[in-house]
């Protein structure tokens, strides 16, 4: 009875000293000192404003950390259990809407209501998930593109929130040169968090769970995980951080209108980003982020703003999935040739 005992304490001891052995290989090929160079990076940027007019970068970067919280987000219910959603606007005109309308009659800071509203958009993002979760695939896709058209007409016909004319917002009192500050630092520590927040939920046995249904649903069911509750979870925290996103940007454009915040490229930008960077990865949305807001400005910048420049992102997207069908970050993972810098999972 002992010699068995020690059999299965020694061959605990050794499955154990290889799971040791293996996350310590992982740590050696991960970089996570990049993200964090790249945060003190664009932590200091504005410091550039003291040297001349740099408005416009940043207005980039903050557009660009904008959607990194969005992106991100929209990765734990579309990249981690695999539930593509085109609906998620809707809950970026509701954190918009929610911490705009305060704004606009106390004053408070959407920086400040952010949080607030980004609870409000998860608790009806669970809500939601409830009904439209009870279907996938294709069923859920339109779900939730109906989801976008119920809001859109629901926005453009309540007065109350100025219908489709939308609501203005006072614009702060900071001098020209500083007035982007308030955002820019609002959006940096926003998609600093949904990163950080990612890596937790993937690590977790909460990730774990929403992986296993991205595989396979019944499997998962079977194995004994609540993939009801692990879905509408996964819902309301991706619309958490897009609610939040939604707040900010309402005050920082100085309107909120359903023209901004419910047109369909929107979710389908948060899709892209996830799809081109990685579905699935931490670094996939940043990088998907990064890469579709920079070929949309040069684009915009040398053919103009018309459907010509649409047309050659969407060209430079297929080229982009026709070597990295993966996405980048997910490809070259699999490859065997993912830079270090770009290993964050």
């Amino acid at each position: 009875m002992s010699t068995a005992l020690d059999d299965t304490g020694a061959v605990l001891e050794a499955r154990k000293a290889h799971n040791e052995k293996l996350a310590l290989q992982a740590d050696k090929s991960r970089a996570t000192w990049f993200p964090m160079l790249l945060l003190a990076v664009l932590a200091v940027l504005p410091l550039l404003q003291f040297t001349g007019n740099y408005n416009y970068l940043l207005h980039l970067t903050l557009f660009t950390a904008s959607y990194v919280v969005m992106a991100a987000g929209w990765n734990i219910l579309g990249g981690f259990a695999g539930y593509i959603s085109l609906g998620h606007n809707v809950f970026f005109a509701i954190g918009g809407y929610f911490a705009g309308m305060i704004f606009a009659r106390t004053g408070i800071s959407t920086i400040i209501l952010a949080p607030l509203a980004g609870l409000l958009a998860g608790v009806i993002g669970y809500l939601i998930g409830l009904i439209t979760l009870r279907v996938r695939g294709p069923s859920f896709i339109i779900s939730s593109l109906a989801l976008v058209m119920i809001a859109r007409i629901l926005f453009d016909n309540w007065e109350f929130v100025g219908g489709a004319a939308g609501l203005s917002l006072k614009a702060n009192d900071l001098p020209v040169q500083w007035a982007k500050l308030p955002y820019y630092y609002a959006f940096l520590v926003m998609a600093a968090f949904a990163v950080w927040a990612s890596y937790r939920i993937k690590h977790s046995k909460f990730g774990l769970g929403l992986r296993a249904i991205s595989k396979d649903e019944i499997k998962a069911e079977s194995a004994g995980i609540d993939t009801r509750l692990y879905k509408t979870l996964a819902f309301a925290i991706s619309a958490f951080f897009v609610g939040m996103a939604g707040a900010v940007w309402g005050e920082y454009l100085t309107y909120i209108r359903p023209n901004i915040f419910l047109i369909i490229l929107v979710s389908v930008n948060m899709v892209l980003m996830c799809i081109l960077g990685g579905k699935g990865t931490i670094a996939g949305p940043v990088i998907g982020a990064i890469l579709i807001v920079a070929f949309n400005e040069f684009f915009v910048a040398t053919l103009g703003a018309s459907e010509i420049n649409i047309l050659a992102t969407g060209l430079i997207m297929a080229l982009a999935l026709m070597f990295f069908p993966l996405g980048i970050v997910g490809s070259l993972a699999k490859a065997g040739r993912l830079p270090r810098i770009l290993n964050w999972d």
